[in-house]
């Protein structure tokens, strides 16, 4: 066995620069190749259309691209990554396998298993911290627990933090060091089963994300203003990228520490509700399927179906929830203040439980990430680790006033109500606009599904039972 071989599995962290793993191998190995596996585990749940393997693909084209250019190229699998990897690793006669963390519950024990078999093997397994700046036990109380609250947690955090924590890994003075050889094509979409669709709106890969954070440089003195206002270019479009790795966290961390100000503090602090979401799930991944506070973990919500409907296909007569409804089914993404929009109403306007809610954002958005999906979800639920208790519930209508006033996303996504004026397009049933009935509102755009005053009261008695 050549001690000097070693593959590199890529996950999340599809890119070749600052990279853990990928920097390790190459500074201790001499023959180092890139592996991907498209795991059936994984695939057989997903819809056969589905934006995330088309955007994975794309990110994967651009590795291979990188790849052949320094002589080497792309390994890439289809099947179970618990039998690929070490049948690969003994195939290439390799000494080692290295990985980046991954800490999702599902992952983890995969992990373990592959560390298993290679161990069997006599085939090191070695794994680094890569998408988060903090991670596991790295960042506790006082009392060696983990943080339940997020300011104290953000504000721990922040005293840590120092420029070691942010350096780069630098990957380009060893990439010598990658085993030349001829891969062949990647498999097709439709040969791992899968249907074309087009993710060029979100710029795929690593080229794709240094442009978007780029253009988001430009503007990030103007997120804290910018950024809750769906109809402006304010967030900075690399939940994403930040999902599969083509952008380095550190880099990110990096840039919004040192330019300060509000607005980049700001988004800094989004990053670390990122992470904060992400130390919940290592700690307690139990909120995988169950409420973070187990007095909630059984509410007896109704579950229309109905509504649960209506709120999927963006019916439920309150335009700003069927906007963000709408946007999600169409394009794969939906604006952050809208997640919590659409997320309070079903839980506190419709009484369907989160869990509903959570597993068709999963479904639907390119950007799902387990741990800030989980953690929103149960946020908006107030089932979950947060300061504020039950009786935060979301007006749907004064939302709209507020983040889109003049209902400029709302017509974008709810054509059918565009010749309303910027008041009554919020809530239509209110309006007394002469077209509102000629126009037979009620059969193109539906009437409210609840009354939100009344559903507001019934969420509160459902929450106080328990």
């Amino acid at each position: 066995m050549d001690s000097h071989c070693a593959l590199v599995w890529l996950r999340r962290d599809l890119r070749l620069f600052d990279h853990a793993a990928l920097y390790h191998a190459l500074k201790q190995c001499t023959q180092v190749a890139a592996v991907f596996i498209f795991d059936t585990e994984i695939l057989a749940q997903l819809p056969r259309r589905d934006s995330r393997v088309a955007f994975i693909w794309q990110c994967l084209l651009q590795l291979k691209t990188g790849l052949m250019a320094h002589g080497s190229d792309l390994i890439v699998r289809h099947g179970k990554a618990t039998e690929e990897i070490p049948r690969l690793a003994r195939e290439r006669n390799a000494a080692a396998v290295y990985v980046n963390h991954d800490y999702e519950p599902a992952a983890v024990l995969r992990d373990a298993t592959v560390g298993r078999e290679l161990a069997a093997s006599g085939i090191a397994f070695h794994s680094y911290k890569d998408q988060v700046i903090f991670e596991k036990d790295e960042i506790l109380t006082q009392a060696g627990g983990m943080y339940s609250v997020f300011t104290p947690y953000k504000r721990n955090w922040l005293a840590k933090l120092n420029d070691a924590h942010l350096q780069s890994y630098p990957v380009q003075p060893y990439l010598q060091h990658l085993a030349k050889f001829t891969g062949g094509d990647l498999p097709s979409l439709a040969e791992l089963g899968f249907e074309e669709c087009d993710v060029d709106a979100f710029k795929p890969g690593m080229n794709g994300g240094e442009i978007l954070f780029d253009d988001f440089c430009a503007r990030i003195a103007r997120y804290r203003e910018t950024r809750d206002f769906p109809a402006v270019k304010g967030p900075s479009y690399l939940s994403v990228h930040l999902r599969f790795g083509t952008v380095s966290i550190r880099e990110l961390a990096r840039t919004a520490w040192k330019i300060g100000g509000d607005g980049a503090e700001t988004w800094l602090s989004e990053l670390i509700w990122r992470e904060f979401y992400q130390q919940i799930l290592w700690h307690r991944p139990d909120v995988v399927e169950h409420a973070f506070k187990p007095e909630y973990d059984a509410l007896p919500f109704p579950n229309n179906r109905a509504l649960f409907a209506a709120w999927c296909e963006g019916q439920t007569g309150y335009p700003i929830v069927d906007a963000g409804m709408r946007q999600l089914n169409q394009t794969g993404y939906m604006h952050n203040r809208l997640r919590m929009i659409t997320a309070s109403f079903l839980v506190k306007d419709l009484l369907v439980d989160w869990r509903w809610g959570e597993r068709y954002f999963a479904e639907r958005l390119i950007d799902y990430d387990l741990a800030a999906n989980n953690g929103g979800w149960q946020w908006a639920a107030s089932t979950g680790c947060d300061a504020q208790p039950y009786f935060r519930i979301f007006n749907p209508v004064t939302q709209s006033q507020r983040f889109d006033k003049e209902g400029a996303f709302i017509r974008r996504y709810c054509p059918e109500l565009s010749y309303l004026d910027d008041k009554a397009i919020h809530a239509p049933w209110q309006s007394d606009q002469v077209s509102l009935e000629r126009r037979n509102i009620g059969t193109r755009y539906p009437k409210p599904v609840v009354d939100h005053a009344v559903a507001r009261l019934a969420a509160l008695t459902l929450f106080k039972s328990k």
